[in-house]
């Protein structure tokens, strides 16, 4: 099916329906696709990795991190 077919049966589908269309075409445009995603993630560990090897940042341990969560959440 072309783009033109396309148009032409979305254009005689009930405002509702249209609403709907353009909401999931829009929000496929504005999500990233696992590929994406998983290319950003990579980025960051290495960021963060970086920065540990340098110095820049100190690691915290995992139990200290659970530790204040739990009291701010209290």
């Amino acid at each position: 099916m072309n783009l033109q077919k396309i148009e032409d049966e979305a254009l005689h589908l009930p405002k509702e329906e249209r609403v709907q269309l353009i909401q999931r075409l829009v929000l496929s445009l504005e999500s990233p696709s696992e590929e994406e995603l998983r290319s950003d993630w990579l980025l960051e560990a290495r960021r963060r990795g970086e920065e540990l090897d340098s110095g820049m940042v100190q690691a915290v341990p995992g139990e200290d991190v659970m530790r204040k969560a739990r009291t701010l959440i209290k």
